[in-house]
């Protein structure tokens, strides 16, 4: 059955899947968490090049017709492998959204959040150089901040106390908007908030990607009227049907990975 399939290295993609279904409802959709490679922002662009290329190829074999590339390191680092080697599969990646981060700043200066992999990788740096020069950017990595979002509680203490270190060097710059270049992050969106302030505009992309997936998908997925939401795991398949349960307003199936593992 034709699906669009979505990934990422863990749990936070979960956030686009939510974003496609509620844009598609009636649309099958395959989503693969790669939580026992997890995180890809601290892994070598090799690895992450032949984890992404392993889990497309997976998605495609259980019919994926489009493929939405949930991760920003995956995005940066491999999705230009992925639409080079599958030249005619609509493949949709993530990206930080520093152009309507621009759009919403006050002050010209914007933080982003994000991976180590990410902020490193050439296709942010080119993002940032097609940006306005005027304005000024301060890059937080946030090593770990993934991966404790990824073990599920989202009120933890050593997570909040993660937040709180990864943001106060953006409050001390005077940002006034903060782009989220992590789709684990928008899940602690409200700590994220809290821990910048109120005054602080947050921009998160989740939604951006799932109308692009939607607009390109749609002349090679066709809608269903009990559409399937399956969710496979190279990690713990109970800690993902919790978290699944937990995060996601919709029921899905959950399994271990099969070949893409």
């Amino acid at each position: 059955m034709p699906c669009i399939g979505v990934f990422d290295s863990g749990v936070g993609g979960l956030s686009v899947l939510r974003a496609l279904q509620e844009r598609l409802p009636r649309t099958p959709l395959l989503y693969v968490a790669d939580s026992g490679h997890a995180p890809y922002g601290e892994r070598s662009e090799g690895y992450i090049v032949e984890r992404s290329t392993r889990i497309a190829a997976h998605l495609l074999d259980q019919g994926a017709a489009a493929v939405v590339v949930a991760c920003n390191t995956a995005t940066a680092v491999a999705v230009r492998h992925l639409r080079e080697r599958w030249p005619h599969c609509p493949i949709v990646g993530v990206e930080p959204g520093l152009k309507p981060a621009a759009a919403l700043s006050r002050n010209g200066r914007i933080g982003v959040m994000a991976t180590p992999g990410t902020l490193a990788s050439e296709k942010f740096r080119l993002l940032v150089r097609a940006q306005a020069q005027a304005l000024s950017y301060v890059l937080q990595p946030c090593p770990g901040l993934a991966r404790l979002i990824e073990e599920g509680d989202l009120d933890a203490a050593s997570l909040r106390e993660a937040i709180a270190d990864h943001t106060r060097p953006l409050v001390a710059a005077g940002v006034d908007t903060v782009v989220l270049g992590c789709t684990h992050y928008g899940f602690v969106r409200r700590h994220i908030q809290a821990a910048l302030g109120p005054q602080v505009q947050i921009v998160d992309t989740a939604e951006p990607v799932a109308r692009q997936a939607a607009r390109l998908s749609a002349p090679v997925v066709p809608e269903m009227p009990a559409p399937s939401i399956r969710l496979q795991t190279t990690g713990e398949v109970e800690r993902l049907r919790a978290i699944a349960k937990a995060w996601l307003p919709f029921d899905c199936e959950v399994e271990s990975v099969g070949g893409g593992g």
